[in-house]
Formats: structure tokens, sequence, C-alpha cells
């Protein structure tokens, strides 16, 4: 007898197509039938050992998270119902162009201070991996939802070539080519770029473009955090466009905003781009999450100039007052490329998160409001905290246009990513939010998307884009990894003052055919494992 029957759920399949009745069997943590009502009509109903009645309650495929930050926190926190509570049962990490692998013990340390604002330092994580088939070995002990992984262009450039503003040697070059092909051969999915962030960002499209080759040789895809989403946008979405077109390399535009004042009302600029380029044969794909406030690092608005040479080297130009005039001047006048090429506003840089909890008085305050408490410049608050915290301040950036982001939703190559910090006291509500909120704001109270179509930009499309063939749709055969939410309640509990609170109306999510959410409480269930790319 199968282990599970789903009783009279509403079956949303991921597929577009309209929502049907249906009882759902699970067995050995794959759908092993689908029995529809009309089937059913005047027929034995399936039996199992267990059934759960799914009365009023959607069943969809798990929610793919295509752009998450969990890297540490899928290894530190088994419960991470963070994600899971929203029923999301993969996250794709890697992400930005930094993360733990591949890296040699040097590479390792510089990379745990650069990017400690988005995953903590990770003291209290064992960091017994250097290769990406090392970590991935790590996640397949045990985790809470599954995980696919983007090799970090700039982690690379860092261990091939360092940290400094130059181009790469062909020695260094060759190396970086034999790194992302060890990834990809590991199991990795494609690679990521952050190129506002170093040491990424040093690279020039050539370099780029020969990466993208390799990762397009492995049947992966490339995954950019572009050269700029506020005065540059277009031309950066655009560049990268040309440059996979010419590497013959899938894209995916990493949380595809156009932000800024400079880009107020001009979605439908960009989504002409992507529409002329998929016409013309290219193989694009997006991700966003449902809000208009971005999320990042404090030291990430700084000019390129002075982040070279890693995060020693930024702290020792902070210190250093004329420098640090310098550094000023760019931010607040020239607008830093750092800052996506516009002068910063104040008054949008909200403080989410420090490192040093001797730091907190800041965190829920802009720079501009903890200026005029102590009166003092904005920019005078701002390097304090970078020096004292060492880099560490995490922020908000209220700088998004909801037209943008209603716009850019509703495209047809649009999936979900949460771009989820979950670091800091006040973290972005997007990281426990993002799937929920798509759900009953988007859906329910706007009807911006329908139900149908939501699902499936959540599931089946990402599941597309991660060549999965077996997951993203409510189909016999495939895997078991399965929400089941109330449309008329589901919704994202956190806010802007409480971020932490859990989604309401998701009270079952399964992974692997395991309940890791139960009655709307996160079980002792760790049945994630790393997914990795499917052979060609």
């Amino acid at each position: 007898m199968e282990e599970l029957v789903i009783r009279d759920a509403d079956v949303v399949d991921g597929s577009g197509a309209d929502s049907y009745r249906a009882d759902v069997v699970v067995d050995g943590g794959r759908i092993a039938s689908i029995v529809k009502e009309a089937a059913a009509a005047g027929c034995q109903r399936p039996r199992a050992r267990r059934e759960l009645d799914a009365e009023g309650l959607v069943l969809a495929p798990g929610f793919i998270d295509m752009h998450a930050h969990s890297d540490l926190a899928l290894l530190r926190d088994p419960d991470h119902s963070a994600k899971a509570a929203q029923g999301v049962t993969l996250e794709v990490i890697g992400q930005d162009g930094l993360s733990y692998a591949p890296v040699d013990d040097r590479t390792l340390g510089e990379v745990r201070r650069a990017i400690a604002g988005w995953n903590g330092p990770g003291d209290d994580v064992d960091f017994d991996w250097r290769s990406v088939g090392e970590y991935l070995d790590r996640l397949d002990r045990g985790i809470a939802v599954n995980a696919a992984y983007l090799i970090p262009q700039g982690t690379v450039r860092a261990l091939a070539v360092g940290w400094d503003d130059r181009e790469a040697t062909e020695a260094e070059l060759e190396h970086m080519r034999r790194l992302v092909a060890e990834g990809m051969e590991q199991g990795a999915v494609g690679m990521s770029s952050g190129l506002t962030y170093t040491p990424g960002m040093y690279a020039k499209d050539a370099e780029l473009t020969e990466l993208c080759r390799v990762v397009a040789s492995y049947g992966g895809y490339y995954c950019p955090h572009h050269r700029s989403y506020g005065a540059g946008a277009l031309q950066a979405y655009e560049e990268m466009v040309e440059l996979t077109r010419e590497a013959d390399c899938p894209l995916h535009l990493a949380h595809a905003t156009m932000n800024f004042g400079v880009n107020k009302g001009r979605a439908p600029e960009l989504l002409t781009l992507l529409d002329d380029a998929l016409a013309a044969g290219a193989d694009i794909t997006l991700d966003t999450y449902p809000y208009t406030p971005g999320c990042t690092t404090l030291v990430a608005l700084l000019p390129s100039w002075a982040n070279e040479g890693g995060p020693e080297r930024v702290l020792e130009r902070l210190a250093d007052d004329d420098t640090a005039e310098r550094i000023r001047h760019h931010l607040e006048e020239t607008g830093s490329d750092g800052c996506h090429g516009v002068p910063v506003e104040w008054e949008t840089i909200e403080i989410s998160g420090t490192g040093d909890p001797a730091l907190a008085e800041y965190v829920g305050c802009t720079v501009l409001e903890s200026a005029r408490l102590r009166g003092e410049s904005p920019w005078t608050v701002a390097r304090r905290l970078l020096l004292t915290d060492r880099l560490a301040p995490t922020i908000l950036q209220h700088v998004g246009h909801e037209e943008n982001v209603r716009a850019i939703m509703r495209h047809r190559v649009h999936t979900g990513g949460s771009d989820g910090i979950l670091q800091g006291a006040k973290p972005h509500p997007r990281a426990y939010g993002t799937f929920p909120h798509y759900l009953g704001h988007y859906v329910r109270e706007l009807g911006v998307l329908s139900l149908e179509e939501c699902v499936a930009h959540l599931t089946s499309r990402a599941a597309a884009r991660l060549r999965l063939p077996d997951r993203g749709l409510v189909r016999e055969g495939y895997r078991a990894d399965l929400v089941l939410f109330d449309p008329a309640t589901v919704g994202a509990g956190s806010t802007y003052e409480n971020p932490r609170e859990l989604p309401t109306g998701i009270p079952h999510v399964l992974v692997d055919g395991r309940f890791v959410m139960e009655d709307g409480r996160r079980t002792d269930v760790l049945a994630g494992r790393s997914v990795r790319r499917a052979p060609r």
C-alpha cells in the first residue's frame, strides 16, 4: 500500500492550465498516481497508509527560489523555516558571483569577510570543503530544502587572479576556465556574476564570454547581477544579452528590476529589449521579488576603486581621511558605480543589520535619520559604521517603483526569486515572505496574475531553466516536492517592522514526499539534498 494520499485537493499543477480536483498519491518520494474527480466517480478511491484531507486547499508543486542567499543558513539552521514555511522546496544558491566554492584557504577567508553581511561570518560553520563537489556533498548530509548551486565568477576570479582591478593573463583565464569546468562537472547548474561587486566587476566582457562558453558546453546558464540597475540599467541588460548571444549561453537575469528615479516607468523598455532578443532566438529568463526596496551591504555602494584589493584594503582606505573624502565625493556627487551610477540619496538607505550588537541603535533608521539625530553628516555616519563594524552592515535601498515591479512580473519568462538575505536584526521581508506575497497580494488582492499563471511562474518555469525533468509540475512520476496552501488566506506575515514573521495559509510542505511543514509547524525532517546539473 502506498504511503500517502492527499484527498480532494484543488490541483494547480504548475503548467498554467486550469485547476482540477483530485486525489494525489505519494509513494517513495514521488507522485505515484493522480485520480481526478471525474475519473473517480463511481470507482473505488485510492487508499494509502496515511490520508490527508485537502478540502479547500490548493496542491501545487513546491516553489523554486531562483535567487537565494542561504549558502550557510542551510548548514547552520536545520529548521530553515524562513524558506520551508513559504512552500519553497528548492533554492538556487551561489548567487551574485560570491560564495564559498571553489576556494583555497586564502580565498575562503577573503570571501567570508567580503560577504559576511549576506551570510554572517560563518564562525559556527565547519568549512570542511574547498571544491564545488565537496560543498554539494556537504549539503547531501541533509538540509531542510533542496539546493542547486551556481559557480560564483567573482570567487573564481579571486582564486585565479586576486582582488585587483586588472585584466587576467592568458594563464589566469585558462585557470578560470578549468575552475568553471570542474564546478560544472561536479554538479553546478550554471555560473553567477556580481558585476557591481569586487572582484567580479573587474572582468571585461571578453573574459566573461569565455567563461560563459564553458558553462554553455555543459548545458548550464549564466546568471549575472549585471553592471547597473540605475543610470545604465538598460545598457547593462543589453550588454548581458549580447554577451550571452556571443557565447551561445542561456541567460537568466538576476533580480531583474528597474530602480532609482531615472528608471521610473521604464520597465516596458526593458521588456521590449527582451522580447526582441527572444524573437531572435535568445534563451532568456529572469527572476524578481515582489517588493520595491532592494537589499545589499553598505560597502557595496562604494566605488569599485575603493574596493580593489579586498576587504582589508577597503578598511585601510576608509581609515585614511583624504581617501575617505574621495569616496564621499564619488558617492554623493558624481555617482558611484557601486551605487549604479546614481548619486546616493541617504534618505533611501536604511540600515537593516549590523554584525556588532553594540551598533543596534542604527538598525531601522536611514543613514540620513541617524545623521540628523547625531548632528553629523550622513557620510560621517556611514563611514563610522563601515569601519566599526568591519564592512558588515546590511541595508535596504528604497529605490524601486511599483509599476515596474508589476510589469516585469507579468512577462512570460518571469520566475520568482527572493534574493533573501537572512542576516541582520531587520532583514528585508522578502526573505520570509516572497512566495506567499505573490499569492496573497498580487494574485488574490490585486489580480496582477491569475493563480494558475503565478504558480507556473514559481514552479515549472524555474524547473525548465534548471533543466530538471522531474520537478516543477504535479505529474505522475515526478518528485513529490509539494505545497498545500489556502488561496483565501495565504499571505506574507513578514513586514518591514517584523520581517521574520512566518506566512499564513500554508499548512503543509513536502520535500521528497516527506512533510517538512505539517499543520503549519516545522517538523524535524531534513529531506533536502543538492540538486545537481543533469548530464547533457
